[in-house]
């Protein structure tokens, strides 16, 4: 039984995937598209699976997917003994790519990396993602860690807890004033809202909760796809949102926002998830990362 995966093959993968199709892949790998295409359908014999979707660009199935993973760890310990045998091109910085929440890379993230000693030249790579859709980036190998809603562990990786961010049901005095009256639910039914993108059902989550799992948030809808751009435009009254309790108990406190329902915050626990792989770099980020979220989120 061939269980060897041949690293040229799987290279060639990855070229694929990364440059979209087998022309480009094969213009950076130096060798014929079909060449390229013989190696990929190699490995896929070898492994007996369909590893790529014939599309423009490809696609990886789910089992590619494992493939592409494996790839980029391997090419991630290949880089780490370059730089620790002193070989050529061991000078450049270590690229770490990062998924991470918008509310957490506003908020307490930035602040973690400063903590990674700076001799180990890292270089960072963050993707802004929803933190429920953070470990699908994981799974497809093209992040090595991530922050995520997820404490269960994507395939090759393993999952540490971070803590709880706090959310605080805010809106501006005025605001307040103009829509907020009599049952807070049927109030907040009918009042514009702020979402940070069209998948964004945090508002409706938290007013189905108030009504026992029925409605949901207005139908006047604002679009802020930044964290900080958010909580302006709810201190600027255009709706209410849910705003981390990081970002708005200043603006409490300077009376710009009011916690509108104090005893309905609402707690979403995230989690660090990391490639499973001896890798000095990402091992100081994991625990620079750690380090943080242990004083700026709870318990």
């Amino acid at each position: 039984m061939v269980s060897e995966l041949p690293l040229d093959q799987v290279r060639t993968l990855l070229a694929v995937v990364d440059e979209g199709t087998f022309d480009a892949a094969a213009a950076t790998l130096h060798v014929t598209p079909s060449a390229v295409s013989q190696r990929v359908k190699a490995l896929e014999q070898r492994t007996g699976r369909v590893l790529l979707l014939r599309t423009k660009p490809v696609r990886t199935t789910e089992s590619g997917e494992v493939v592409v993973r494996f790839a980029r760890q391997l090419a991630r310990l290949e880089r780490d003994a370059r730089a620790e045998l002193g070989m050529s091109g061991a000078g450049e910085a270590t690229r770490v790519s990062i998924a991470v929440n918008a509310d957490s890379l506003a908020t307490w993230f930035l602040g973690a990396l400063t903590r990674v000693p700076r001799e180990l030249r890292v270089c960072f790579e963050l993707r802004r993602e929803d933190e429920d859709h953070t470990a699908a980036l994981l799974r497809e190998g093209l992040v090595m860690a991530a922050v995520t809603s997820s404490p269960d562990a994507v395939p090759g990786c393993s999952v540490r807890t971070l803590g709880r961010m706090r959310y605080l049901p805010v809106a501006s005095p005025e605001f307040r004033d103009a829509y907020l009256h009599g049952p807070l639910r049927d109030a907040l039914a009918g009042a514009p809202v702020i979402t940070f993108d069209r998948l964004d059902d945090f508002q409706d989550t938290f007013v189905r909760r108030l009504g026992r799992g029925q409605g949901g948030a207005g139908s006047v809808r604002h679009l802020v796809p930044t964290s900080e751009g958010f909580v302006e435009a709810v201190a600027a009254g255009l709706g209410w949102g849910m705003v981390p309790e990081m970002q708005a108990a200043p603006l409490v406190r300077a009376g710009r926002l009011v916690d509108f329902a104090p005893s309905r915050s609402v707690e979403v626990p995230l989690y660090w998830q990391q490639w499973k792989l001896d890798s000095p770099a990402l091992a100081a980020v994991a625990g620079a990362v750690l380090e943080a979220a242990a004083e700026a989120l709870r318990g």
